[in-house]
């Protein structure tokens, strides 16, 4: 029984931390994209 519980919460932990993982890399995907809208918007500040 115990061997059982200890990996049904071995399984639950992992989903957790992958869940916390796949917001961490949405998020810098969101980062990055909002830094190469405003490189973007500054190299046309610049040209005008």
């Amino acid at each position: 029984m115990s061997r059982k519980l200890s990996a049904v919460t071995a399984v639950l932990a992992t989903v957790m931390i992958l869940s916390g993982c796949a917001n961490t890399v949405r998020g810098v995907g969101r980062d990055v994209g909002g830094t190469v809208d405003a490189t973007g918007a500054a190299v046309r500040d610049v040209t005008r």
